[in-house]
């Protein structure tokens, strides 16, 4: 741009917190499941592992579904339609989750919700990138992040202030007979139909991103969209500057084999493999199997649910930190130490683990580590996604990338209970401790520092145009 443009921040402060709530409710979604584990799995009978784990997985498969078809659907559609229909999808499931009489009904709408978060966690931070000034587009594509981790804080004080407390000495049968047992479980479910409806009415308000108006060949609508962002003279340079990296005739078209081009193959392949290291470095199992890490530590079901929250709060504030950060001291740096602060944590937590040392230093571990990942691999991650594929395929990219990171959550959430059965948690939290070093030596070697670039100039940057 010739000069610093004076940009309307309340614009895109407004676009970019209602196309968040996305994240929020994808962060409610994906965690709430974990708080109701100890009651659900009682009032449905679920003893095995195979069945605790599809329970607890079930919702990533709908992920997979709905992160596949969203770059492809929101290339032809536009990214504003199909937020629209996952903020639907969350309202309805949210509320039906509530109400499962069987197994089967509510792993059907566990499937269903998940459609939702794959098609949310996929198009916000994307619609969030394409609408922001290049100076401090990493801040509020990280926005999405933080609403994500709301979203979790909002879904353990929930499971926490909605369930009864548990005597240490509770059976299965007490637990089952509970009010948690029966009522308290659906609730929270049910919760998240409020937020979701509103996100639902609030998103009709947002403009269609100017990235997809240009390339589905309505440029005059992407210019009111960016004045509205930056005036007239910022519209009309970054009008141009898209155009540039539109090739004739791709306006309009949805290719996934444009993917396996030399220049754009490599790109997908960065995309794809920090997309499964955001999972596989293990930090979601505290999410999911919090009952089962903190128990061998030595804690009771209420302490756990207490012990929930704290690692919520942890990770909200070192989300606002990252946010402060990611656009000062950019991508790469942040990555990097969280990775090997998070490969020292884990190696650590299976330390205490093999040796038998039970306690408060475990829950301190873990929230190190979540303040951890919280800084570096979880905000960083999506910033980094929503910027480096190129214009004309974004969203197509940005599918494949998420379907992976959605796969690799699936791997690592249905294979959880079965390493901690046969390798004990110890072995278990070396392996993804292993898997953090890996990850460090991945981003120093193959990513690229993207900050203070605009969209277009880190795809000819990227794509070597």
């Amino acid at each position: 741009m010739s000069e610093s443009p004076a940009y309307n921040m309340r614009f895109i402060w407004t676009t970019t917190l209602v196309s968040a709530m996305g994240g929020l409710l994808f962060g409610y979604d994906w965690v709430v499941i974990g708080g109701a584990k100890p009651f659900y799995e009682k009032f449905f009978g679920l003893t095995t592992p195979p069945e605790i784990g599809w329970a607890m997985s079930s919702a990533l498969v709908g992920c997979l579904v709905g992160s596949l078809v969203s770059g492809g659907l929101s290339d032809r559609f536009g990214r504003k339609k199909l937020l629209i229909l996952a903020a639907f999808l969350f309202t309805v499931t949210g509320v039906l989750t509530a109400l499962a009489q069987s197994f089967t009904f509510f792993v059907a709408n566990r499937l269903l919700g998940g459609v939702a978060i794959g098609l949310a966690s996929n198009l916000s931070p994307m619609y969030i990138a394409e609408i922001s000034p290049a100076a401090t587009r990493g801040k509020f594509v990280s926005v999405n992040q933080l609403t994500i981790v709301i979203g979790i804080l909002a879904a353990q004080l929930v499971n926490w202030l909605i369930a009864e407390p548990v005597p240490l000495e509770a059976t299965a049968a007490d637990i089952l007979a509970s009010w948690n047992g029966q009522v308290g479980w659906r609730w929270m479910f049910g919760a998240e139909a409020v937020p979701a409806f509103a996100f639902f009415l609030l998103m009709f308000l947002v403009p269609e991103s100017p990235r997809w108006l240009v390339k589905n060949g309505r440029a005059a609508a992407a210019e009111k969209v960016l004045a509205r962002v930056g005036g007239a003279g910022f519209a009309g340079e970054a009008l141009a500057d898209i155009r540039a990296t539109l090739a004739a005739g791709e306006i309009g078209r949805v290719r996934f084999r444009d993917l396996l081009e030399p220049g754009l193959k490599k790109i997908l392949f960065v995309g794809v493999i920090l997309a499964v290291y955001q999972q596989w470095c293990g930090i979601n199992v505290i999410f999911y199997y919090a009952q089962e890490i903190f128990t061998a530590a030595g804690y009771g079901v209420s302490d756990v649910l207490f012990n929930i929250v704290v690692t919520g709060a942890v990770n909200l504030v070192f989300t606002l930190v990252a946010i402060r950060l990611v656009d000062r001291l950019g991508r790469k740096p942040l990555m990097l130490a969280g990775s090997a602060g998070l490969a020292v944590a884990f190696g650590l937590i299976g330390a205490s683990y093999a040796a038998g040392s039970r306690g408060l230093h475990i829950l301190v571990l873990v929230v190190v580590a979540m303040a951890l990942y919280a800084l570096s691999l979880a905000p960083v991650t999506w910033v980094i996604l929503s910027e480096i594929f190129p214009n004309r395929i974004r969203g197509a990219a940005m599918s494949v990338s998420t379907f992976s990171l959605w796969s690799a959550c699936f791997i690592l959430t249905y294979t959880f209970p079965l390493l901690n059965q046969g390798l004990g948690p110890a072995g278990t939290f070396w392996i993804y401790a292993g898997i953090s070093v890996f990850g460090f030596v991945f981003i120093k070697s193959k990513v690229r520092e993207t900050k203070g670039k605009t969209l277009e100039e880190i795809e000819r940057e990227l794509a070597g145009r």
